[in-house]
């Protein structure tokens, strides 16, 4: 049987997906069904239990497939960029979503009515996507019922020009393994979210994102000869190049997000034993 990356394929052991069929070995096969995020920040765990550790996020509106409602648990695998993982089925409903727009600020709120004044029903992140079906003067009327303020939004299509500026609003942003909005971030989330705003669609651990984001930037220790957007990679770690010498990624020595010289960040991180640069890529 071939090999595939368990991140990214939806089997198990005792139940796998049927398009899986004759490549995997499992018990069972299933078809999935179509679902959606129907909270502004989902998570998606390696274990069907909350205190499992945190993978990833689903953010609003990311179509999933669904593979197992057990206990309260989905086995899905997210549409946006693969993942596979469990999240709690109170975050899911029934069905594909072919959103219109997408949240454009680090965060907005939903509304039960087209009123600030009225208690929000939920916050979505930055990235978050909805579908609007008309306005009531300065709001956006939810599909899904609901309002949220039409200039936190933009729509899809339009995408951002600098993916840099965007990672830049979320400095100070706090370090959360497995997180990608602006309560919580960890170095790969940071570049996905980020560069998914500027239409780019990009893998989600930095592994991943080593092999297929860019071309490589050949470097020595002057650090010499980089600008801004290049991506600069350990093993395990991401952060994005603010000009020809400053880092801006999150991380687990500030536990934040951060800015810094690179040639700081490189001798520390050297320094702790987690190794050196491993490639510098330019999209």
């Amino acid at each position: 049987m071939a090999r595939f990356d368990p991140r990214l394929t939806p089997a198990r052991p005792d139940l796998a997906a049927e398009h899986l069929r004759g490549e995997v070995e499992a018990a069972a096969f299933v078809t999935g069904r179509p679902m959606h995020v129907t909270q502004g920040i989902a998570d998606l765990r390696h274990e069907p239990t909350p205190d499992a550790g945190i993978d990833t996020q689903a953010l609003y509106g990311e179509n999933v497939t669904l593979y197992e409602d057990h206990e309260g648990w989905g086995w899905v695998q997210l549409a946006r960029d693969n993942y596979v993982g469990y999240i709690g089925m109170t975050a899911l409903a029934e069905g594909y979503v072919q959103p219109t727009h997408r949240i454009n600020t680090n965060r907005s709120f939903i509304y039960p009515g087209p009123n600030m004044k009225l208690p929000p029903r939920d916050g979505l992140p930055l990235g978050a996507l909805v579908r609007i079906d008309g306005l009531s003067g300065d709001y956006a009327r939810l599909v899904y019922s609901g309002f949220i303020f039409a200039g936190h939004l933009k729509a899809c299509g339009v995408e951002e020009g600098d993916f840099v500026e965007v990672a830049e609003r979320l400095l100070h942003t706090p370090y959360l393994w497995g997180g990608k909005s602006s309560l919580g971030l960890d170095c790969s989330g940071l570049v996905q979210l980020s560069l998914g705003q500027a239409g780019v669609l990009a893998p989600r651990d930095t592994d991943m994102q080593q092999d297929v984001l860019g071309a490589p930037v050949a470097f020595d220790d002057t650090l010499s000869g980089l600008q801004r957007g290049d991506l600069v990679f350990w093993k395990g770690h991401v952060g994005i190049m603010r000009d020809q010498s400053e880092l801006l990624h999150a991380n687990a020595y500030h536990m934040l997000v951060a800015s810094e010289p690179l040639a700081q960040a490189r001798d520390r991180i050297l320094a702790k034993s987690f190794g050196p640069i491993t490639a510098i890529k330019r999209l």
